[in-house]
């Protein structure tokens, strides 16, 4: 099944279980009940919940795990200082393994539980199914981490991106391999909506651009252990980049099996591979490259923020645990601004930010919903680390 396709199917199951779901009498506890339009109203008492659908279990769980405790530092800092609107946060944590059937499943309970507005999302296949069951509630999604251009293209009201799109992540990709000198490059993705996504976007720009040719564009299956296919093709192929645009599972198998294969070219992964596991998982992934917005050790100024993060957990932070704090946070000015829980006035405070602080710069969102710039780098493995290798200013 083609991905347009499946993509519809899968929203349309995730509608009917919104609609069969949201009439219950248990479907919108804590946010009041809904109005004939599906919005959440009134309940303007006790704590204000916020739910939080990301990956618990799987092969993604470690990125998850980041990501619920971004958020819990930002809820804890907040209710330290008094919460909003004289009220204290709750954040509802919801295991959506980066499996679409699990999250339309997570996604209802955080509805039935009384969320106001969802601060998760890092799997955009999985992210996809749960726009229909936000907006039938009536509840915002600021997505910290998931950003296929599918989620856009959705056009809902509810859903604002604070990560970078795709698109501006394929274009942070073809800017880096002209400045490199690349004249030829192999584009590998695993069949998800993100990966898709930025393999067909990327395709689509460097054609455009013309002056890099794509020797090889192709996907594999996500969740095998064996990507000898798609070694043998990329060795056949010989770019002189290969650009992985999956998850560090798989990532880090093809840069293990590449690299026993005598491949002699550079690596290039997409924000979905940044992770200390790819290195693990790889056997060694020094000189590798990769699309991504900035982690917290590639940021000017956390130094504060990773010690509190450090003394909190016992373990240092990592990818999507700042964009994680800044959603809920984002979140807060929004409810604050807006003066109640209801769920189109904190969409429409959203829409009217304008200079929030976050750690990817001061917010201004576009009519799209979506950052005005992708502040996508290009990190590098260094002595087993990621590190910053080019802010692609110039």
């Amino acid at each position: 099944m083609n991905f347009a396709r499946r993509s519809t199917l899968i929203l349309g199951i995730a509608t009917a279980v919104a609609l069969g779901t949201a009439g219950c009498s248990g479907g919108l506890l804590g946010g009041g009940g809904s109005d004939d339009t599906g919005s959440t109203s009134g309940g303007e008492s006790g704590p204000i919940k916020l739910g939080m659908v990301i990956p618990i279990s799987g092969s993604s769980a470690p990125t998850g795990e980041y990501m619920k405790n971004g958020a819990t530092m930002a809820v804890d800092e907040i209710n330290k200082d008094g919460g909003v609107n004289g009220r204290q946060l709750e954040l509802l944590v919801e295991d959506e393994a980066c499996d679409a059937q699990q999250s339309v499943a997570a996604a209802n309970k955080v509805v039935s539980n009384g969320a106001v507005v969802s601060v998760g999302g890092y799997c955009s296949g999985a992210t996809l199914p749960e726009i229909p069951i936000f907006q039938k509630a009536g509840i915002p999604m600021i997505i910290p981490a998931a950003n296929s251009q599918d989620l856009v293209n959705q056009n809902a009201k509810n859903v604002f991106l604070i990560n970078g799109t795709g698109k501006q992540q394929s274009s942070a990709a073809l800017k880096f391999m002209k400045k490199q000198g690349y004249k030829t490059v192999a584009i590998v993705d695993d069949n998800t909506s993100y990966s898709k996504d930025i393999n067909t976007e990327t395709k689509k720009q460097i054609e455009e651009d013309g002056s890099i040719d794509v020797v090889l564009s192709t996907s594999v299956t996500a969740g095998e252990s064996d990507y000898s296919a798609v070694v043998r093709d990329i060795m056949q192929a010989k770019p002189d980049l290969v650009y992985w645009t999956g998850y560090y599972q798989e990532g880090g198998l093809i840069i293990n099996q590449l690299t026993k294969a005598g491949f002699q070219g550079d690596i290039m992964v997409a924000d979905g591979s940044v992770d200390a596991s790819l290195v693990k998982i790889a056997g060694g992934a020094d000189g590798v490259y990769a699309t991504m917005t900035q982690t917290p050790d590639t940021i000017k100024g956390a130094e504060d923020w990773i010690a509190n993060y450090k003394d909190k957990f016992g373990s240092a932070p990592g990818p999507y645990s700042t964009q994680s704090y800044d959603a809920v946070r984002l979140a807060a000015e929004a409810i604050k601004k807006a003066g109640s829980t209801d769920g189109d006035a904190i969409i429409k405070a959203l829409e009217g930010i304008d200079g929030f602080q976050m750690f990817s710069g001061p917010l201004k969102f576009t009519p799209e919903h979506t950052l005005s710039s992708g502040g996508f780098v290009i990190l590098q493995v260094k002595d087993g680390k990621f590190v910053l290798a080019d802010d692609l200013a110039s």
